[in-house]
């Protein structure tokens, strides 16, 4: 996944070089900058892992010899919306339904019968996510501005406590969490709308493990953050 990202990235670069070059010709929405609020819509590709501390427990267990966080990819989409504050700042909301994977391998050193000594456990989460964010702007170049981004962000998880997780004897993780995101982006003005592709990092202030102390994969584990790579595109109007 982290490769189809880069992938995506660098043809989506590649094409602002043609769009930007393009969309010169004339000033596109010449008063959008006037407007007091405006929405729009998120389509995003994700890769999420865990920033993980082992507990003393994995020190003084000799059946878990190691335990680390992988990456893996997911999608969202969600709605956008801006509040003009003063030139150059405003305030954004961009609401999502996030689909996310994260795995965990853990080496056993005396793993069940029949079962290899690493062991891969792969925990999906479908968050809610409802940040607010400040967006600082550049001036208008033409069709085409920079601008940068920050804020905090409420998460719930849809899957804490699904089915599935409880039977394979997952880790479990917290239904809610606080976070903080911060980010880059592009607006390319278009006639009847702006294309804006933009690339954020998000981590959880607060732990979302939910330490089971009877269960072998959890009880290593300490803290757990939850950390996100997000490559997005809005179309704003």
């Amino acid at each position: 996944m982290q490769y189809l990202l880069r992938r995506q990235i660098i043809v989506t670069l590649f094409l602002f070089g043609c769009i930007s070059a393009f969309a010169q010709r004339e000033i596109n929405l010449p008063n959008h900058e006037l407007k007091p609020y405006y929405f729009g819509i998120t389509l995003s590709g994700n890769t999420a892992y865990f920033q993980m501390d082992h507990h003393s427990k994995f020190l003084q267990d000799d059946s878990v010899a190691n335990v680390s966080s992988i990456s893996k990819g997911g999608f969202g989409l969600g709605l956008l919306g801006t509040l003009r504050l003063i030139d150059h700042l405003e305030a954004r909301t961009n609401p999502q339904l996030i689909f996310a994977t994260r795995g965990i391998n853990y080496y056993i050193n005396q793993p069940l019968t029949g079962d290899p000594n690493w062991q891969q456990k792969n925990i999906e989460s479908i968050y809610i996510s409802l940040p607010l964010q400040l967006k600082f702007s550049s001036d208008r170049i033409d069709n085409f501005r920079v601008y940068m981004l920050g804020g905090g962000k409420f998460e719930y998880d849809l899957a804490s406590n699904s089915q599935a997780r409880r039977a394979e004897d997952l880790v479990k993780l917290n239904k809610s969490a606080l976070g903080y995101e911060f980010g880059l982006g592009f607006h390319f003005y278009f006639p009847t709308f702006i294309f804006s592709p933009e690339i954020k990092f998000s981590n959880s202030f607060n732990s979302v493990h939910s330490r089971d102390k009877n269960l072998i994969y959890s009880n290593v584990i300490d803290r757990m953050q939850a950390r996100m790579l997000v490559f997005s595109i809005h179309l704003e109007g």
